[in-house]
């Protein structure tokens, strides 16, 4: 009996369009089929066996819990999992990957001997609908296919399969040198067979795949290998047909473990997709940053008054929230949750993340696209009449809306590059007002936004309470680094948000305001805040502060470099969904920023604004 396994347990694959989590005893406990944020045929992520699994691994007693890989890794620069189990009675290694598709989605298995003789064994457990439909199954043409309404999936099995206690098995022995695959395919069941799978040829063309895709970068500091692992996972939460970009491949891993802070992030956070883009254009990856320019363009469309916070991945609007009540959750974590509510929040840092985005993109000189410029003017025209409003901020919180200072800070960042932007001549605007408009939003930030009495900015006007996002003010250039401000608020997240190892809280959840987010609960340390404090440090000159940090929170990352959204001090373990775009995004912006504080120069201290 397999129970689901800690979220750092679990490796990712995937091709660009969806994504697997394989745990450390061969079992894959999540999969979507055929996108990110399609309905899952296995969920026993978010629940028990009973709602779906593909277990391959050396065979173990019915009743004994499936023994976990003695080694793990990717091959080399891919996304190409290696597991290698050594038993009693010899060594297996089973090879996992999902190719980049052009037809049929595919989860590839291939089994390979490297010592003695091995027994193994393949339990597949395919429940369609989030564990809730138990599919038709049966055989074509020596095929084994589960049929459930609009979905089908089909098995290619070298051995003989048989079905009990609905579930498809296969036994058989590896020995030294024997490879032997096994693919799932998913197809719309009105249609013909997908084609018969080619495994090794399909592993050759990932792994090139890969390896052409890692060669673009040019980063090639001190910590290349933690970075290429960071975009190599962006890379990954990248829906290939339309440049959306996820904020996670999962929903509802929870950030209090039991509780109730359970989300779905399998949709396209605009806020994520422009910090995402922004790294991946620092590190040389403009297709990429061209084709998210061209999916916000297509997702905005001619109605910027009406931007979402968040869209689907290939730029739905309607993301409705409902819950899973047929899931117990993971480790009890109720409710399961799908779609977000979130999407009709009012998020004004979302102008401002969408502008420095666009600003970045023309400023290293991808190609000009007028329309981007026209949306960025429009964007402005609305955000002149609306920036002033309290909102829900950052954190989408589910509480009253407030005057949240990171908010504004953004605003002023939407202004400043849009200012900048006319300032250059490639297009027209009103640029006289718009100079006041962004004087005025500074003056009234550190007006009411600013506590003197404890020098540092606070999370909301008229708050005491801090706020992690506080972080982003010198990062953004809304005041230099040196500004006592700035280092007084930096030394009180430090004192008020830090947990007992360092980390940094997003915001009290306890005290005179708890409860600002309208939610019950607790929750770990934000690990992207985390990395905002060790770039903040560093560009205060303290750096080898900064270094200590961010080396702490290297340490954090699983085996594979995987990270989730938060960490739990109290459990010391990852929590959040997984793996999380918005923890690996600090972490490349931080390396490159101590790769600058060091012997590389100062080619990006100046901050996001600048180009690299």
């Amino acid at each position: 009996m397999h129970v689901a396994g800690r979220i750092e347990d679990y490796a990712l694959i995937g091709d660009m369009q969806t994504a697997a989590l394989v745990c450390r005893d061969g079992t894959a406990d999540w999969l979507c089929l055929p996108r990110f944020d399609s309905h899952a045929i296995f969920a026993g992520l978010l629940g028990t066996d009973e709602h779906g699994f593909w277990r391959l691994g050396p065979a173990h007693a019915q009743d004994a819990e499936p023994p976990a890989a003695d080694r793990r890794r990717y091959r080399g620069d891919s996304l190409v999992l290696e597991s290698e189990w050594d038993t009693p009675r010899g060594t297996v290694r089973v090879i996992d990957f999902m190719p980049p598709r052009d037809g049929a989605p595919q989860l590839i298995r291939i089994v390979e001997g490297v010592s003695g003789r091995v027994r193994m064994r393949s339990a597949l457990r395919m429940r369609f609908s989030y564990g809730w439909v138990v599919p038709w199954v049966h055989k074509v043409d020596d095929r084994t296919v589960a049929v459930a309404g609009p979905d089908s999936v089909w098995l290619d099995s070298p051995v003989p399969t048989y079905g009990e206690d609905l579930t498809t098995y296969a036994d058989f022995t590896i020995s030294p040198g024997e490879r032997m695959a096994f693919t799932i395919s998913w197809q719309p069941s009105h249609k013909e067979p997908p084609p018969l799978p080619e495994p090794e040829t399909s592993l050759e063309a990932t792994e090139e795949f890969w390896r052409e895709w890692v060669a673009q970068c040019t980063y090639h500091g001190p910590y290349r290998d933690a970075v290429v692992r960071s975009l190599i996972t962006l890379k990954a939460l990248t829906y290939g047909p339309t440049g959306g970009i996820v904020a996670a491949p999962t929903t509802s891993l929870p950030e209090d473990v039991g509780g109730s802070r359970n989300w779905d992030y399998r949709f396209t956070w605009l806020r994520d997709a422009a910090i995402t883009l922004s790294s991946l254009l620092r590190t040389g990856y403009r297709e990429e940053a061209r084709a998210w320019r061209e999916w916000l363009l297509r997702a905005v469309a001619g109605d910027p008054e009406n931007l979402q916070i968040m869209y689907g991945i290939a730029g739905e609007r309607e993301l409705g929230e409902t819950e899973l009540t047929w899931l117990p959750g993971y480790e009890n974590s109720q409710p399961v949750r799908v779609g977000n509510g979130a999407a009709g929040q009012l998020q004004l840092d979302v102008y401002g993340e969408v502008t420095e985005a666009l600003h970045l993109a023309h400023m290293t000189g991808l190609a000009r696209n007028d329309y981007a410029s026209l949306l960025q003017i429009k964007l402005i025209s609305y955000l002149e009449d609306h920036w002033d409003e309290p909102d829900e901020g950052i954190w989408e919180v589910r509480g009253p809306r407030r005057h949240f200072v990171h908010s504004k800070v953004m605003a002023w960042v939407a202004v400043d590059r849009t200012v900048k932007l006319i300032e250059s001549g490639d297009v027209d605007g009103p640029l006289d007002r718009w100079r006041d408009l962004r004087d005025e939003i500074h003056r009234t930030v550190c007006e009411k936004g600013y506590d003197k009495e404890r020098n540092t900015f606070t999370q909301s006007y008229g708050s005491r309470e801090l706020d992690a996002s506080l972080l982003l003010i010198p990062q953004m250039g809304f005041l230099p680094p040196d500004d006592k401000r700035v280092i007084g608020t930096i030394e009180a997240i430090q004192r008020e948000l830090s947990t007992s190892d360092g980390f940094v809280l997003r915001y009290p959840t306890e005290g005179e305001e708890a409860g600002v987010d309208g939610l019950e609960g607790d929750e770990g340390a934000f690990l992207a805040c985390s990395f905002w404090l060790a770039d903040d440090l560093a560009m205060i000159g303290r750096v080898e502060e900064a270094r200590k940090l961010f080396e702490k929170l290297l340490a954090l990352r699983n085996d594979l470099g995987l990270l989730a959204e938060e960490w739990d001090p109290r459990l010391q373990r990852q929590v959040g969904n997984f793996p999380q775009a918005f923890s690996h995004v600090p972490l490349i912006d931080t390396a490159l920023r101590l790769t600058a504080s060091g012997a590389y120069g100062a080619l990006w201290l100046s901050g996001p604004g600048s180009p690299p």
